[in-house]
């Protein structure tokens, strides 16, 4: 788990989620990067690779029945969102929040990097000491993975269910501007 401030973190990122986390912390925001591996290590945790996979079976690429896949996608939702995570990961995503010293009682955008071509995945939770909601809302970001568009477009695009893990922002939401 990585800060904005840590600049040899950002190195492992895809070229254009540094650039975004660069810019964010040329701003001064402060923020949370939750690595792709982050993710992954979820993934295969909860063993939901194999779960999804069974899930997701009925599908066929070459003709694929929108009708099956709707409740279908709603069910990935679900597991991800209904999944826990190992507790030494809640544990490092707790200690990396408190050091990046996010505003208690204030708002605390988490959202993908890079925007998704379905669309961006966002979510805004109050964040409030150890970081509970916004663990929540991290993993409610990876659950817009799974709706119906989004493995829509995948199916289309490389004819799999499969997904590539990426990187995820915390970070408090700008001040609004003051209007005098």
């Amino acid at each position: 788990m990585l800060t904005f401030a840590d600049t040899d973190a950002r190195r492992t990122l895809h070229p254009e989620e540094q650039a975004e986390v660069a810019r964010l912390w040329a701003h001064g925001t402060p923020g949370v990067i939750v690595p792709p591996a982050f993710e992954e290590a979820f993934y295969q945790g909860g063993n939901l690779p194999e779960q999804l996979v069974r899930l997701f079976a009925p599908i066929r690429p070459a003709r694929i029945d929108e009708d099956a896949l709707e409740p279908l996608a709603a069910q990935a939702q679900a597991l991800i969102r209904t999944s826990y995570l190992m507790d030494d990961a809640v544990q490092v995503f707790y200690r990396t929040v408190a050091r990046v010293g996010l505003p208690a009682g204030g708002p605390v955008h988490v959202r993908r990097a890079a925007a998704a071509p379905t669309g961006p995945a966002t979510e805004t939770v109050t964040f409030l000491p150890p970081g509970t909601a916004a663990l929540q809302a991290v993993k409610r970001v990876w659950a817009q993975d799974w709706t119906f568009d989004a493995v829509l477009h995948r199916l289309d695009a490389t004819g799999s269910v499969a997904l590539n893990a990426r990187a995820t922002l915390l970070h408090p939401l700008p001040d609004e501007p003051r209007r005098d």
